[in-house]
């Protein structure tokens, strides 16, 4: 973004004209201008907490330029130029649309497991009844699920069919969901 510098030919007052505001400090420039310019921000946002951010924004950039404008009768503008190019490039990159709702969507329960102890007689308990599968579904559950390999990986790895690995898997699943240790529950018929 280029810095406008707004210089007269003459730097001398002339008579008659309203004279210049002069802001010694970026502080007495936000003071003093704060309102107008939100006015602006909010004419570009149609929510006021956005056109906060997007006056903040606006206000850090000119901050950072304040040294280097010369003529501080165009600090509105710069400001003004600022908030709409900020305001231009968070449309441009903004690719979801938010969307009220009258209901948040609520996550799905996550079993509450929170004390170690407990998370490690699950694990104990998992692997207690993975040992009890036979070798080669034991094998194909491991690599599936703990080394995270594919079907056709799996098959590769122990030199078997993809059709192979899969219904031995769906085999060993089904003795795990049965395993008394993991599923407390009794079974229903």
């Amino acid at each position: 973004m280029t810095t406008p510098v707004c210089t007269s030919a003459s730097t001398a007052a002339v008579p008659g004209a309203p004279q210049a505001l002069a802001y010694p400090s970026f502080a007495s420039y936000v003071r003093a201008r704060r309102p107008v310019l939100l006015r602006t921000a909010r004419s570009l946002t149609a929510n006021p907490s956005d056109a906060e951010d997007l006056l903040q924004t606006a206000l850090t950039k000119t901050y950072v330029a304040w040294e280097r404008i010369e003529d501080h009768r165009a600090l509105d503008g710069y400001v003004r130029r600022a908030l709409l190019n900020t305001r231009t490039s968070q449309w441009r990159k903004r690719k979801v649309d938010e969307f009220s709702c009258e209901e948040l969507p609520e996550p799905e329960p996550v079993p509450d497991v929170a004390d170690p102890a407990e998370r490690q007689a699950l694990r104990d308990a998992m692997w207690r009844a993975i040992m009890k599968l036979p070798a080669r579904q034991r094998a194909m559950v491991v690599l599936r699920y703990y080394e995270d390999l594919s079907e056709a990986q799996t098959a590769e790895v122990l030199g078997v069919s993809v059709g192979t690995v899969k219904s031995a898997v769906s085999r060993a699943l089904g003795k795990l969901r049965e395993d008394p240790e993991l599923n407390p529950e009794p079974t229903r018929s």
